[in-house]
Order: structure tokens, then C-alpha cells, then sequence
């Protein structure tokens, strides 16, 4: 048995959707008790760490409608059925930015919401970054536009709070723990 186990007796699907499913599971706690988990399901996702040859990072603003403005975060996006995680990586650098790289490296993956969604991020960094002659097009539905910032100017857009998702706070971070690690 996992220690705290809850043991699902019954699964609602509330909604499916185009990026997350919605259910309420009714489980058994461990003191034999019944309570009700309102669960997000969502397919996971990639985020890549893409500095330029000059030591910047590059970014892209977008318009979050969750939190009704625009954040600036590294490109990231969602796994499609059956893609693996680097294949996702590479495609998103190219569609949110123009570039390519010689090298992905995996740094970590981990579970943005653990209370309510099983939303796993794979973070990557990208090696030997190079523009694409000709990038595949964004989304349909996606407006970003591309900025490359310093980890100093990154740290100040966190200031601002312009920066203000986890996975690229956690990038920036990374960047200047290897700056001081140097």
C-alpha cells in the first residue's frame, strides 16, 4: 500500500476539453473516511531554456486570458497524443521563436499543480541555438512576440512581476545558480 493512499471509488468526467479534462473522484482516505477530489487531467508538457550566442535568454510575451494579461515566459507548450517530450521541445522552440539548436538536454520534469492537476512539465535546455531560415507557423490561436533578455533584465521582469509563471521563475533561477556555479 502507498503510505496516505486515497483509493478512488468512483470517477466523474465533469468536462473534456481541447487541453484538460475535469473530474471529481470520490475516494477513500486512509482513516476509512470518504472525501470528494476535483481533478484536472492534462496531457503534460515541455518549457525550454534557449540562450543566445550572445548569453541571452529568449523569451515571448503573450496574453494569458487565466490571469487577464500578458507574461513574459520561455517557450513552452503542450504534448500532443503519442509525441515524446523532446520532439515537443524542439517543435515549440521553433514555432514560439525562429530557432533551432544543436543540442536539447533534459534538466527536469515536475508537477506544476500536485493538489488538483497531474500537469507534468519536462524542462529542457537548448544547445548551440540557431534561427530557422523558415520556422514552422504558431498556433492558429497563439500571439507571442519574441524577446531576449539578460538574467539580470530577467531577474528585474520578475521584479515587475512580468515574469510571473513557475516554470520560467525556475529557469531563471537555474541560470543564475550556473552563473555563480562558474
Amino acid at each position: 500500500m502507498k503510505k496516505f493512499e486515497e483509493k478512488t471509488i468512483t470517477t466523474e468526467t465533469i468536462y473534456q476539453g481541447k487541453i484538460i479534462d475535469l473530474q471529481v473522484d470520490e475516494v477513500e482516505l486512509p482513516n476509512g473516511k470518504t472525501s470528494k477530489r476535483e481533478l484536472v487531467k492534462h496531457p503534460g508538457a515541455v518549457a525550454v531554456i534557449a540562450l543566445t550566442p550572445e548569453g541571452k535568454l529568449v523569451m515571448v510575451e503573450q496574453y494569458r486570458k487565466a490571469l487577464e494579461k500578458s507574461i513574459i515566459e520561455i517557450p513552452a507548450g503542450k504534448l500532443e497524443p503519442g509525441e515524446e517530450p523532446d520532439k515537443t521541445a524542439l517543435r515549440e522552440l521553433e514555432e514560439e521563436t525562429g530557432y533551432g539548436c544543436e543540442n536539447l538536454e533534459h534538466l527536469i520534469s515536475f508537477y506544476t499543480s500536485p493538489g488538483f492537476a497531474d500537469e507534468l512539465v519536462h524542462l529542457y535546455v537548448a544547445h548551440d541555438i540557431y534561427p530557422i531560415e523558415e520556422s514552422k507557423e504558431a498556433d492558429e490561436d497563439e500571439f507571442v512576440e519574441l524577446i531576449e533578455v539578460t538574467v539580470e533584465e530577467a531577474k528585474q521582469l520578475m521584479n515587475e512581476k512580468r515574469i510571473y509563471d513557475a516554470k520560467t521563475a525556475y529557469a531563471v533561477q537555474y541560470l543564475q545558480l550556473q552563473q555563480l556555479t562558474k
